[in-house]
């Protein structure tokens, strides 16, 4: 298997938490010629993280850094590793060591970056054990998803399966509810939503589209968000995020 090809990740969270979790892939860090003398505290700490891990820090302007970053960056820029993420046997064995009622979250078709690294960031938030995306037609762990998911992307267990009906087949075998996210009037209503005994997978599919006839035939149960106006529909990751959090803090009986 061919190693991670780098790429550049920018941002106080994102680059914070390549080095917490994966230093040994930061292969060059940059920071922001007018912000490096300034002794403001989280570039400071980010800049004593890198030192302590070995790493030599560079300066550049604003526009180089926003050449590399291709976004802003708020004056901090690395060049790592990809992450490399999980497979259907690495999540089999995850989610087994998760204790008795994990919560997973499924995205079925995400395919804008932003949206990706919100839920993964909403996941992380509400304490979701992993989060699962078919290997195509999801964004994948791109810069862009990895900056939205502020840090996220690299605390969550995240998963890539070349089947995601089959996986969550799967996961039901393995003691999981399957809760797909879907507009349907006879779904459960989100304020009824209780976590299962033995944990549960959450689908949520992309808007418009929704959840694929393929993947919707394999949840055991559908949830809906009540909406009172006239919008027909939430952002994906509001709306994982309403559930998520319902199932990740639930009331107490």
């Amino acid at each position: 298997m061919k190693p991670a090809a780098p790429m550049y990740y920018s941002g106080l969270h994102a680059v914070g938490a390549l080095l917490r979790h994966r230093p040994e892939d930061v292969l060059e860090l940059w920071l922001l010629n007018e912000r490096a003398g300034r002794g403001e505290a989280r570039v400071t700490a980010l800049a004593q993280e890198a030192e302590r891990h070995g790493l030599s820090l560079q300066y550049a302007g604003e526009r180089a850094l926003e050449r590399k970053a291709g976004t802003h960056h708020q004056g901090v820029v690395a060049r790592a590793r990809a992450r490399r993420p999980g497979n259907e046997q690495a999540l089999t064995s995850h989610v087994q060591r998760c204790g008795s009622s994990p919560l997973v979250l499924a995205l079925d078709g995400i395919t804008d970056p932003h949206n990706l690294g919100a839920c993964l960031r909403c996941a992380d938030g509400a304490g979701a054990a992993a989060a699962v995306v078919p290997a195509r037609h999801s964004a994948g762990l791109t810069a862009v998803a990895c900056r939205s998911a502020a840090g996220a992307a690299e605390s969550m267990p995240f998963f890539e399966v070349t089947n995601l009906a089959r996986t969550l087949a799967a996961l039901r075998e393995q003691g999981l509810l399957v809760m797909g996210a879907t507009g349907d009037t006879r779904a459960v209503a989100l304020r009824d939503l209780e976590p299962a005994s033995g944990g549960q997978v959450v689908v949520v599919g992309a808007e418009g589209s929704g959840l694929r006839p393929v993947t919707r035939k394999q949840c055991d149960r559908e949830v809906a968000i009540p909406m009172r106006g006239e919008v027909e529909s939430l952002n994906v990751s509001v709306a994982t995020a309403l559930i998520l959090y319902q199932l990740g803090f639930p009331e107490p009986g």
